[in-house]
C-alpha cells in the first residue's frame, strides 16, 4: 500500500470509534423521535443512560491496560462481586469504616492482579486460562462465604453513586477523571510507552531492555484495581454487596467487548482509553435503542453479538490494509 493510502487507513482506524459513537447517537435520536418520545433526549435522561454504564466504564478502563499488553482478564466480574461484598460487610452501615473498607478492597484487588500477572509471566500460563482460573477461585470463595446480600453501606458512601456536583453525577465525573488519568499515563509516561511496546512486540521490547514481565504484571494490577473500584461503586449504588452482581452484569465479557469496539486490538499494542470510553457510550446507546424499540431480550443479545463481531472484523480489515 502506498504511504499516502497507509496514512489514510490509519486515520480512518483512529477515528472509527468516534464515527461509531456518532452513528449510535444519531440512531438514538431517530428512534426517540420516531417513537414520539422526545423527552428521552432530555439531558437528565442522557445522564441516566450513561449512569447505568459507570461500573462497566471503570472496569473497561482497567481491561484496556491488560489488552494493550496482549493479555486479557476474565476474573474482573467475580472480583467486582468480591469487592462489593467485602466493602459492604466491613462497613456494615458505619461511616467510620468507609476508608478502611475501601483500602482493604483496593489491597485485595492489587493482590489478585499481582497473582494474575505472576501466573501469566512466571508460570507462562495463557492469560485466558490464568484469569479464568482466578475467576473460579474467587467465585468459589464467594459461594462458600455468602449466599445473599452482605452488610450495608452508610448513606455517606452512597454519595459516590447518587451524589452530584452542579447537576453532574459524581460517578460520571469520577469516570471522566479516571479516563483522563489513564490517558495521561499511557501518553506521557515511560510506563505507558512500555505498555504499547510490550503489546506490539514482546520479544523486541525485551531486546530493547524493557522488563516485559513487570509491565504485564503492573497492567494486570491496574486492571484488578479498576474492577475493585467498580465493585465499590456498585455497593454504593445497591446500598449493599451481593455475590452475584459482577457475574450477572457480565462485566468480564462486556468490558472486553467495549474495549475492542473502541479500537484497541486484542493482539495488543494499539488502542487507548478514549476509544474504550467511546465503546462504553456506544453500548449504552445501543441498549437504550433496543429498550425503546421493545426488542426481545434474546434478540438484543444476538444483535449485540453481531455488532461486536462487525466491529472486530472492521478493525481486522483495517489493520491488514495498514500492514500491506
Amino acid at each position: 500500500m502506498p504511504a499516502r493510502e497507509r496514512r489514510g487507513a490509519r486515520s480512518i482506524e483512529r477515528y472509527a470509534s468516534a464515527l461509531l459513537l456518532g452513528f449510535a447517537l444519531a440512531a438514538f435520536v431517530v428512534v426517540a423521535l420516531a417513537t414520539s418520545q422526545p423527552q428521552l433526549l432530555a439531558p437528565s435522561n442522557l445522564f441516566s443512560i450513561l449512569g447505568r454504564s459507570i461500573a462497566l466504564g471503570i472496569t473497561a478502563i482497567g481491561q484496556t491496560f491488560a489488552i494493550l499488553v496482549a493479555s486479557i482478564d476474565l476474573s474482573v466480574a467475580n472480583l467486582i462481586s468480591v469487592a462489593a461484598v467485602l466493602a459492604s460487610a466491613i462497613m456494615n452501615g458505619e461511616p467510620a469504616m468507609m476508608i478502611p473498607a475501601a483500602l482493604v478492597v483496593l489491597v485485595v484487588g492489587a493482590i489478585v492482579g499481582l497473582l494474575n500477572g505472576l501466573i501469566i509471566t512466571r508460570l507462562e500460563v495463557n492469560p485466558l486460562i490464568a484469569t479464568l482460573g482466578m475467576a473460579l477461585i474467587l467465585q468459589g470463595l464467594l459461594s462458600a462465604s455468602f449466599t445473599n446480600f452482605a452488610g450495608s453501606v452508610p448513606s455517606e458512601f452512597q454519595t459516590f453513586a447518587y451524589g452530584n456536583v452542579a447537576g453532574v453525577p459524581i460517578s460520571m465525573l469520577f469516570l471522566a477523571l479516571l479516563t483522563v488519568v489513564a490517558w495521561a499515563v499511557l501518553r506521557f509516561t515511560g510506563f505507558g510507552s512500555d505498555v504499547y511496546s510490550v503489546g506490539g512486540n514482546r520479544d523486541a521490547a525485551r531486546l530493547a531492555g524493557i522488563k516485559t514481565s513487570r509491565i504485564i504484571v503492573l497492567a494486570h494490577v491496574i486492571c484488578s484495581l479498576c474492577a475493585s473500584i467498580a465493585g465499590l461503586y456498585l455497593a454504593s449504588r445497591l446500598r449493599s454487596g451481593a455475590p452475584w452482581i459482577g457475574r450477572d452484569g457480565v462485566y468480564d465479557l462486556e468490558s472486553i467487548a467495549v474495549v475492542v469496539i473502541g479500537g484497541t486490538l486484542l493482539a495488543g499494542g494499539r488502542g487507548g482509553v478514549w476509544g474504550t470510553l467511546a465503546g462504553v457510550l456506544i453500548f449504552s446507546l445501543i441498549d437504550s435503542i433496543f429498550n425503546i424499540s421493545g426488542i426481545d431480550a434474546f434478540a438484543k443479545q444476538v444483535l449485540r453479538g453481531v455488532i461486536i463481531v462487525a466491529a472486530v472484523a472492521f478493525y481486522a480489515v483495517r489493520s491488514r490494509r495498514i500492514v500491506a
